[in-house]
């Protein structure tokens, strides 16, 4: 239900008295804020109440906002996970939101397979893994999986087990994997080593070594020494590990510790995951649009927003400040784990001291952050300067755009549209292309194509300026914001050489643009092709200037592989699944959507297949007989 904000107030009694979610939107339908409610009308109320009342934030929210939607839910607690969910999607303005929580890494274990893997995803997938997550740093995830597979031998490899190979790979001889693509272990023993890992995941390092000491015991009793060898070096290994691991000496099962630190719109989270009293993981996290806001409201919007998407729910979390909404946190939590969870603020001891360190490793989080953004914000303008001078522009470009296309041999040719504004990447600018009138391998006709649909509308836009009309044009790409085509770039760079250079230029003559400045910047000697250079212009390898087209390029190319990757992706389930009974567009569609690729269906359990969205278990069936 939605209603304009200037009539809430006379259309107060239309508000049910009911928990859920409420959002206000600006005239653009753009999400202000999301915020959730035992009784709707009472909290929605509190906003239209005197405006000296209210926080600055607050009263410039609703000042900026032009319709209230709301969202009845059965629950509270419901009404506490639609507003993560809300919040996690639109990310608000005005909301406490974890900084790119989208990027998030989770480390998966795929014991769907009959010898699982350990491996990195940014996806969570209902398809029979374990996942353990979130992970903000790929290094110290990377560091993390390095340290399993010293302490225990899994395959990283991508090797189809189904049939036995001849050979191992180095990882084996280097003592990293323990060879299942040979039968060097049967799937039993390789079980063995992936129960270790998610017992060491989880905390239970103690059942870790009783069960490789067991192991080693009977290992000696069959006179298998060197297999005994084996696994008292793990042993020592594990046992070196903990001690190092070591933080506390309080045994209360498993703790996540709270630290905070804040700096202007800015906080930073530090999560110490701590289980059996050694410190397993521990984490920074960025909040943005924390201003004007109370220690106790970014703690538990953190809360909120970080056991939404972890894997993992502790026994045990200790705070640095209480919280508002303590009781219903507790208890969503306690429905997330399936067991009590605690929410202590401690005071004195030992409890207090590891918030305390928590809080000490947030602030220098924070400043590290804080210092890195500072560095690319120097680093940025530095490059902009150097290339305003390079390419004579009257001063330092704002918002560029990088074009770039891709196909193979001709399929599925699309094209992507990179941006950098204040030489910074600017993702939510970013677009991408489907090539609708070029068949065969012309890229010099889809760039055409593509930068006619992207400056069509500035054309149009600059002539109803001069003549006072307006005519609404067709959306030129995926994802377009109508309004952000009227933006004009200040620079336009062309992944390719003088062809197509040549190409886009005649496009801007064709549009009157001619006041774009326009260049080509070759892969294979990073030459600068500019309109009516006899010779392409190349920078120093230490230059500024250069490594910000580089990036600009490589993003460029990154999203038009994307997306080139999604279309093939998208047929090729089409055409495996074409001919299976049961199967029509919206179950392959589905499918896709729900397991992420075709190899994923493929391996997937006739169970994982059955329970997916539009599938049954008879269909299931057909689906993995036909693969």
């Amino acid at each position: 239900m939605s209603i304009p904000v200037a009539e809430a107030r006379e259309r107060m009694s239309a508000i049910p008295l009911l928990p859920g979610c409420y959002l206000f939107r600006d005239a653009k339908s753009t999400v202000l804020y999301v915020g959730k409610a035992k009784l709707l009308r009472n909290r929605v109320r509190s906003y239209f109440g005197r405006p000296d009342r209210l926080p600055w934030k607050t009263r410039s929210m609703v000042d900026n906002a032009a319709t209230l939607e709301y969202i009845i839910t059965d629950t509270e607690i419901e009404a506490l996970v639609l507003e993560s969910n809300l919040i996690k999607h639109h990310r608000p303005r005005y909301n406490v939101v974890l900084r790119d929580d989208k990027s998030f890494l989770y480390l998966k274990i795929t014991l769907n397979e009959a010898f699982p893997r350990v491996l990195t995803t940014r996806r969570i997938l209902d398809d029979g893994a374990r996942y353990y997550g979130p992970y903000t740093s790929a290094y110290s995830l990377r560091d993390t999986m390095n340290l399993l597979n010293r302490l225990f031998p899994y395959r990283s490899c991508a090797l189809n087990l189904e049939k036995e190979y001849d050979r191992p790979c180095l990882d084996f001889h280097i003592k990293r994997c323990a060879g299942p693509c040979i039968r060097a272990v049967d799937q039993q023993e390789y079980g063995a080593i992936i129960q270790h890992v998610t017992r060491f995941l989880e905390g239970r390092p103690g059942d870790v070594l009783r069960n490789l000491r067991g192991d080693m015991q009977a290992a000696a009793e069959a006179l298998e020494f060197e297999r005994a060898a084996v696994m008292r070096d793990r042993i020592r290994a594990v046992e070196r590990v903990l001690e190092r691991q070591k933080i506390t000496n309080i045994r209360q099962g498993d703790i996540d510790v709270i630290g905070l630190a804040r700096e202007e719109d800015e906080a930073c989270v530090q999560v110490f995951s701590i289980r059996g009293g050694h410190l397993l993981g521990r984490e920074n996290f960025i909040l943005e649009h924390a201003a004007d806001e109370e220690d106790r409201d970014v703690v538990r919007d953190f809360l909120q927003q970080f056991y939404g998407r972890s894997m993992q729910v502790p026994q045990s979390v200790f705070l640095p400040v209480g919280i508002r909404g303590a009781e219903l946190l507790r208890a969503w939590l306690r429905e997330r784990r399936g067991g009590s969870v605690t929410l202590n603020v401690p005071k004195i001891g030992e409890k207090r001291r590891l918030v305390d360190l928590a809080g000490n490793n947030a602030r220098q989080g924070l400043q590290d952050h804080r210092l890195r953004h500072q560095d690319s914000q120097q680093r940025a303008q530095v490059a902009l300067t150097e290339l305003a001078e390079v390419l004579d522009l009257d001063g330092p470009p704002t918002r560029i755009e990088c074009y770039d296309i891709s196909n193979i041999q001709g399929a599925y040719t699309v094209g992507a549209m990179a941006v950098f504004v204040a030489g910074l990447p600017s993702t939510g600018d970013y677009r991408r292309f489907r090539i609708r009138s070029v068949t065969g391998p012309n890229d010099y006709a889809s760039l055409q194509e593509m930068l006619t649909r992207r400056l069509a509308r500035l054309s149009e836009q600059r002539a109803e300026a001069e003549t006072g009309t307006h005519e609404a044009a067709g959306g030129p790409a995926e994802g377009d914001d109508a309004n952000s085509w009227g933006i004009k770039p200040d620079l336009l760079v062309i992944d390719g050489g003088k062809g197509q250079l040549n190409a886009v230029l005649e496009v801007l003559a064709n549009l009157a643009l001619h006041d774009i400045p326009v260049l080509g910047l070759a892969k294979q000697r990073e030459e600068i092709f500019l309109p009516g250079a006899a010779r392409p212009l190349t920078l120093g390898e230490r230059s500024e200037a250069r490594k910000l087209l580089q990036r600009l390029r490589d993003e460029a190319h990154r999203f038009a592989v994307t997306y080139h990757r999604t279309l093939r992706t998208k047929h090729s389930i089409g055409s495996l699944l074409d001919g299976v009974p049961g199967i029509g567009t919206k179950r392959k569609l589905a499918l896709l959507q729900h397991f992420g690729s075709v190899d994923a269906i493929r391996e997937a359990p006739v169970e994982a297949l059955a329970s997916a969205p539009k599938m049954n278990r008879s269909v299931a069936e057909k689906v993995k007989e036909h693969l």
